[in-house]
């Protein structure tokens, strides 16, 4: 079955009980046992939800993973994989990363003992030597938040197994249907599904799948001890809103590929970023490991002032955090997105304030040129 088929017809597939093509609602919180521990399968939903458990088994099947899991955001997701690790434990996390990703591992696990080193995943050789006895994992985005960087998910995979560390892989901004790390070796992979799996600002979602099913055990049990689960109604959103991911995205990538062009003939334009982009330096690295390049472009207008201007003018452009809708949305990452890493980071990094992120939605793309245009102007 090719992903776009399995797209509408993987997963648990509508209501056996009545025939419903869609798999219920299950507003319930607890189940009625037919003797002490005797039940259908159901005890409490925190612990498991038919709803939720239809979304888990769909994200498993769809990203080629043995187990997967709902939780009620992004953040409490990765949460979650980070409660995996031990007091001590050590992991080398990407350096250009979403600013919730660094802020919870530098602010919040830090605190209880979990320590971190910041590389750039696209240099292997600086992975590498990044790693400790005691590192546990490899945490990575590709292409990456807002620099879009690509990194070698095969590669890193083969670094992770040889020094026996996890690799865990965000795939939010490819999603599954450009790209599957489970398949290229990771260990993890977990999606702010919040952006294009929902892809119509209508939920707030994680989701996480483990390769192998001794992982998943490892997740659950810490998904039901921590308690971050996603609701049935928001699960239902989801299961609702991937049936057409396939469609979304490649209108998602056509208009974004467009515009990264448009904008790259400009002379007012100091950088574009995007992978599709031929002199992109990892456009040939993610044509062998993905599907397709994404609807995500980063531009640098040159400064903070010019960025609000731009940002001020745009009429189909909506200014807002998030990415991954049917809407184009615009935000600048240094004040917005990002604006938890010091500044000094941000400017190692390359993230400057007059860094201009658009997720590029599914509009007539010559709508979305136009009014760029007139807003630069």
């Amino acid at each position: 079955m090719r992903i776009k088929t399995r797209l509408i017809h993987g997963g648990i597939d509508g209501d056996p009980h009545t025939g419903a093509v869609s798999v219920p609602i299950y507003q319930v919180s607890t189940y009625k046992q037919e003797a002490i521990g005797v039940h259908k399968g159901f005890e409490y939903s925190r612990t498991g939800n038919p709803t939720r458990h239809a979304l888990e088994t769909y994200i498993a099947e769809i990203e080629g993973g043995a187990r997967g899991f709902a939780f009620g955001s992004g953040m409490a997701a990765l949460s979650t994989i980070l409660s995996l690790f031990n007091k001590g434990d050590h992991l080398v996390v990407g350096d250009d990363v979403y600013g919730g990703t660094y802020r919870v591992v530098t602010r919040v696990f830090s605190r209880m003992g979990l320590e971190a080193s910041y590389v750039d995943t696209s240099n292997l050789e600086a992975v590498e030597a990044a790693i400790r006895p005691e590192t546990k994992a490899i945490l990575m985005e590709t292409p990456t938040n807002p620099l879009l960087k690509v990194s070698d998910i095969r590669a890193l995979a083969d670094i992770a197994k040889a020094k026996g560390v996890l690799l865990i892989v965000d795939n939010t901004f490819m999603t599954p249907y450009w790209q599957n790390p489970l398949d290229l070796g990771a260990d993890i992979v977990f999606h702010s599904a919040t952006k294009y799996l929902g892809g119509h600002s209508d939920v707030v979602a994680g989701l996480v799948v483990a390769k192998d099913a001794k992982i998943g055990e490892d997740l659950h049990f810490v998904q039901n001890a921590i308690g971050g689960i996603l609701g049935p109604q928001d699960s239902w959103l989801l299961l609702r809103g991937m049936k057409t991911l396939g469609i979304r995205m490649e209108e998602h990538e056509q208009n974004a590929r467009t515009l990264a062009k448009w904008l790259s003939e400009r002379s007012d334009i100091k950088r574009v970023i995007y992978p599709g982009l031929p002199d992109h330096p990892g456009h040939e690295l993610i044509q062998k490991q993905a599907r397709g390049f994404g609807g995500m472009i980063s531009f640098d207008v040159g400064s903070a002032e010019r960025a609000d201007e731009v940002l001020a003018k745009v009429k189909y452009y909506t200014l807002a955090e998030s990415l991954g809708a049917v809407e184009s949305l615009i935000s600048v990452p240094a004040r917005m997105t990002h604006a938890s890493i010091p500044a000094e980071r941000r400017a190692e990094l390359g993230i400057t304030d007059g860094l201009v992120r658009i997720s590029v939605g599914i509009e007539d793309v010559q709508d979305l040129i136009e009014d760029l245009d007139q807003a630069l102007s």
